[in-house]
Order: structure tokens, then sequence, then C-alpha cells
């Protein structure tokens, strides 16, 4: 599911870093009194009501100034009114409408948005009545609230999700989502032209040139997938321009909506930090993972460097052991088929259920290999189990002291189940849970 975005922009020093960090409930942003202290772009999630989003903090905007700052914030504001679902417009109480509020209130008329119009520092909320100045912005119902003791914020997030567009699956139901992702500049979109088999995405030698997540429908060997080539991912210490940020924000989004996330490396250049972060979001919340190494036909290889390579990013990253490896050439068409193969063989591994039966001779099996470390003196059994879940798979095991299996011993049952049933590339999730005794509950 694609996750909504709400972005808070006003004029310097009316309290947005502030209010973004009470939405997201953390300290996130920089809260200083000097005006201009948010100069970039910060994000975070958030829910409220059981809906999750994305909450965006932006620098302060003087739509008139020519100055080379504000020019820039302006980018980074107009950027940020784009990517979002819904604008919450701030303004202070303290000082009523301002020349820049009537620029910043025009400019966003033209935008076809959802605009919340807030004024903020209204500590005495149940007395306030000077926020009714703000209707001469022509922005609706000016809502008070006061962001740095929380009063009003609550019920302005109730009209937040209100106004969210209803969420919507990436895909068909029965299509496969797959997120290409990938640093700038490794073949992402050289690699969905060769899967398409026709040039509809922009492919240029400059790094970053994709900055928009496009979505494409596939048909392959009679399975639909949507392909989404996403912005590249770089260092956030990299994220200079305001349109690297957005790229990011857009990269997580699509990695949320995915079945299947497919990571392209450069096979000269090999995994880096950031794509082993963004690997382990994606295997963290349940999505699959194929690695495609690229400009494979421009490598000097012997026998054992495609198996080194691989070595060498399971030793960093130890869960990249249960994924697959596919090695391509976007500019030859080596192996592309292969990757969608394997994209279509991870995507039907993570929705796979297993019977109940099956599931308990493979706990019988593994115990019997192996039994769970015993602890303080009282035995420790894996009693039985079942599947509670797919996409990802997961399972639910019923045993004396749930409390007492360590790690080790969960990661081994892993192991074993996945060996036993085949779940390539997909991530499994284990539930250890404690024997209900008879009549407890009983009425």
């Amino acid at each position: 599911m694609s996750t909504a975005t709400v972005a808070i922009i006003g004029r310097p020093n009316v309290g947005k870093s502030t209010l973004f960090n009470r939405i997201v409930g953390g300290r996130a942003a920089i809260v200083d009194e000097r005006p201009g202290s948010t100069r970039d772009r910060h994000f975070g999630k958030t829910e409220w009501n059981g809906r999750e989003f994305w909450v965006v903090d932006t620098g302060g905007l003087l739509p008139s100034s020519g100055e080379p700052m504000d020019a820039a914030i302006r980018r980074q504001v107009e950027l940020a009114v784009a990517a979002a679902d819904v604008v919450l417009l701030l303004t202070d109480v303290e000082v009523g409408p301002a020349p820049a509020d009537q620029e910043i209130a025009e400019f966003l008329r033209g935008r076809g948005k959802p605009v919340l119009l807030v004024v903020n520092k209204a500590d005495a909320l149940a007395r306030e009545t000077r926020h009714l100045a703000f209707w001469e912005l022509g922005l609706g119902e000016p809502r008070p609230v006061s962001a740095g003791t929380g009063k009003g914020v609550g019920d302005l997030l109730d009209e937040v999700v209100a106004a969210l567009p209803a969420s919507e699956p990436a895909a068909a139901a029965d299509a496969i989502a797959v997120a290409v992702i990938g640093r700038p500049n490794v073949g992402k979109s050289s690699l969905v032209n060769r899967m398409l088999g026709e040039e509809r995405l922009i492919v240029s030698a400059v790094p970053g040139t994709t900055r928009d997540a496009i979505d494409t429908r596939l048909d392959f060997a009679g399975r639909a997938l949507t392909l989404v080539d996403t912005a590249g991912l770089r260092r956030r210490g990299k994220i200079d321009e305001a349109v690297e940020f957005y790229a990011l924000l857009r990269t997580q989004r699509a990695i949320e909506r995915a079945d299947v996330c497919v990571i392209v490396v450069d096979a000269a250049e090999g995994l880096h930090g950031r794509d082993l972060r963004v690997a382990g979001q994606a295997w963290d919340a349940g999505t699959g993972l194929v690695v495609a190494v690229n400009k494979w036909d421009l490598v000097a290889k012997d026998s054992d460097t495609a198996e080194a390579g691989r070595r060498e990013a399971v030793e960093r990253a130890p869960f990249l052991a249960d994924v697959p490896f596919v090695y391509v050439s976007a500019l030859s068409g080596q192996r592309v088929s292969k990757v969608l193969e394997t994209v279509v063989e991870v995507a039907d591994a993570r929705r796979s259920r297993v019977q109940t039966a099956e599931v308990n001779r493979a706990i019988q099996e593994l115990v019997g290999e192996r039994q769970p470390p015993q602890a303080g003196g009282a035995e420790v059994k894996l009693l039985y189990g079942s599947q509670i879940g797919e996409a990802p798979p997961t399972f639910a095991i019923v045993t004396s002291r749930p409390d007492e299996i360590p790690d080790s011993y969960r990661r081994f049952v892993v192991g074993r189940l996945r060996e036993r049933f085949g779940f390539v590339g997909t991530p499994i999730r284990l539930r250890f849970t404690r024997r209900r005794r008879a009549g407890r509950g009983a009425a």
C-alpha cells in the first residue's frame, strides 16, 4: 500500500519544525528561535486513527525574496507541495496575517492540493479569537493550535486523516509489484528498458537522471508485473539538492508498495553501505529481495569471482545469504530474463502457504536434529506449529517456554523451514507462543 504524504509549509519562524516534532513524536527537526533554522527538508512517518502517513518539514518560505538561500528554499517547498497529498499552511497568531502569508496562499490556490490553514501559537486556545483574522487568506477555516503545548493538534490530525486520499494498492491484486532500486548510474533504467523490450524510460549517462518513481506494467511468462523504476539512492550527506531529498522519499514509498525489491548493483563497485541499509529495511518490512549485479560483462573474472562477491556481501549483511544474486548486463541483455524469472520465484515463495501437517513434520525433524537449549532447570519443548500468515510467510510455534528460546535457535528454525519449503528470497517471520491451559478463558 502506498503511504500518503503531508507537507508543512509557511514563512520563517512560525513553528513548522515544532509542529513536525509534535506530530511525529520526536525531535527529528532542528528547532531554533532564529528565522531560517530549517533549511533542509526533514521527513518522518506517523500514525493517527489507524492511518500511517509521511510528514515533511520545510524551510521558511519567502516567495518574493531574491536571496539565493530563499530561492533554494522556495524550490524545496515547490517540490514538497508537488509530492504532498495534503498541505498544512502554518501561520502565527501573534503576528497575524502577514504579506508573506498572502503570497503563499496565492501560490497554493494554483496547485490543486487540499490545504488546511493552521494558526500556531494559540496557547490560550479556549479564549482565542485572533485566528479568525486569517479568514482573509481565502483558504477556508483557520484552525488554531499550539504546537508547543500540543493543544488543538489532535483535532488537526483528525482533519488531516479525513483529507488524505483513500489507500490504494500499488498494483492489481494479481500483479507482482517490483521496486527497482539502487544508487545512481548503476543501470536501473537500462535494466527496466531491457525487461520491457523498449525505451519507455529516459536513460542517460548522467547520474541521477531518473527523479520520479514510474510504474510500468509488464506481462512475463503469463504473469503480470508492475515495475517501478525509482530514483537513485544517495548517501544522506550527498543529498544536497531538494530534488534528491524527494527522490529518496519516493524511493522509500516505492519500497513500501513492493512485493519484491530488485537491488541493482554495479559489478565493479559492489554493494555499498546505502544499498545494504535499504535492503535491510526492505527485508525487515517483509519484502522479497533479488540482487541484480549489472555490468557483469565489463568485469574481469575467474571461476570464483561471483561467489567471492556474494560472500563479501553476506559477511556484511548475513540476511543476504537467503537472497538470490543474478549477474546481468542491461547493455547486452545477458540474463535479464533470469531476473524476471527470479522475481516471480521470490514473489511466489513470499505468498506461499504450507499445510499444518507439513509444518509439524518439519518441527519434529528439526527438533530431532537439534533440541532447543534448556534453561532454568525446566525443559523447553517445541510442541506444534502452523503457518498463520503470508507475504511474508509467518509461522507460530507453540512451546513450553517461549521466553527461553534464544535468537540463535530462532535462526536455526527459520533456516530449516527455508530449506524444507523453499522460501527463496523472502523473509520468514517466527512467533513462539505459550500453550494455553485447558479451561483458561472459558465462560
